[in-house]
């Protein structure tokens, strides 16, 4: 296989990130989003259904951490400088296919971080800021 064509292909990286970025939803946002819309029993029924759900909640410091290293590191990949596709237009055109898959990927997995971050540790500060805003 020609060395530019086995660079050319999509990177397992980008589904790696997506994993690890989607824990943080399903360790920290699913069940507030639960809890909010009235279903406390659904949730706490997963949690007793499916025990890796608390150990990750119990983990999540270092859940965030190493899903927060991962996006530095695929966007580096992704954004370097000096990247550049082969001359050969039947590869060049695979490379911008798979470019744009991966950082497709890479916006999805970070808006999942963003709001599994946002669930498990702004949201509970941000809802004291407007109750003292509110009076309530």
């Amino acid at each position: 296989m020609d060395k530019n064509a086995a660079s050319l292909e999509q990177s397992p990286w980008g589904w790696v990130l997506l994993f690890s970025s989607a824990t943080t939803l399903i360790c920290c946002a699913l069940p507030i989003l639960l809890v909010m819309l009235g279903f406390g029993a659904v949730s706490a029924a997963l949690f007793s259904n499916l025990p890796f759900l608390s150990v990750l909640a119990h983990h999540k410091i270092w859940l965030f951490s190493g899903s927060a290293l991962l996006m530095v590191l695929a966007a580096w990949t992704l954004y370097r400088p000096g990247r550049a596709c082969p001359t050969d237009p039947v590869l060049a055109a695979q490379c911008a296919r798979a470019d744009k898959w991966n950082r497709r990927l890479f916006i999805i997995a970070a808006a999942f971080w963003t709001i599994g971050f946002i669930a498990a540790y702004l949201s509970l500060p941000l809802l004291s800021v407007y109750e003292k805003i509110t009076g309530g």
